[in-house]
């Protein structure tokens, strides 16, 4: 597919990841009218995240999933959701809560548990859908595109992002029905920074639709 192929009107779109990046670019085109389950988790392993869609988001966030990583710049404890080795970077304030007690959990749970219900009925009653990914071979995005194949009842499309060391973007036409795959300049500023007009193009002329 080409970027051309995905433009029109979805009821849900969707980030699956690597970063938050995803999930800002999302939002800085007018296309995040609500969070997904893993927007502002690091997802590293794409396998996981098929895992994740292929289980239905079983066991997702239970209390004994949870592993303390490290505290970041003395703000934030960064934990590990261990089931889908997803790592909570935004969630769990130092100074709010222990590491170790994460007293603040419950409330988490309840945000988190809203996101994955949104997902879930999304994927069961949406009729068009579009999901986005930062990262992951092509081996990985097809087994990504047939975990989303069982796990959405009608219509869906896949927006792949690859960083590389390309100048500028690429589309690169892999032979996967339902998905899109792109390149765009991977060094850190380009990533953060140099890639808004990328994306503004990429998503121009996709549009979020409430559903009916």
């Amino acid at each position: 597919m080409r970027l051309a192929d995905i433009k029109g009107n979805y009821d849900g779109i969707f980030s699956l990841g690597h970063l938050c990046l995803t999930a800002i670019q999302l939002e800085r085109n007018g296309l995040r009218p609500f969070a997904g389950p893993i927007d502002w988790m690091a997802s590293y392993t794409l396998p996981d995240v098929s895992r994740f869609i292929r289980n239905r988001c079983a066991g997702f966030m239970e209390r004994g999933h949870l592993q303390y990583e490290c505290t970041f710049a003395g703000t934030h404890h960064l934990v590990r959701e261990s089931a889908y080795n997803f790592i909570l970077n935004h969630d769990f304030f130092a100074s709010q809560c222990d590491p170790y007690l994460l007293e603040t959990y419950p409330y988490v749970k309840t945000k988190y548990d809203k996101q994955r219900y949104r997902l879930l009925e999304r994927a069961a009653n949406g009729k068009r859908l579009l999901f986005v990914r930062c990262g992951g071979t092509f081996e990985e995005v097809r087994e990504l595109r047939d975990a989303l194949n069982g796990f959405v009842t009608r219509d869906y499309n896949l927006l792949h992002v690859s960083e590389t060391d390309t100048p500028m973007l690429r589309e690169t036409e892999w032979p996967l029905a339902r998905v899109c795959s792109v390149e765009l300049p991977g060094d850190h500023d380009a990533v953060w920074i140099g890639n808004h007009a990328y994306w503004q193009y990429m998503l121009n002329g996709i549009n979020y639709m409430e559903p009916e």
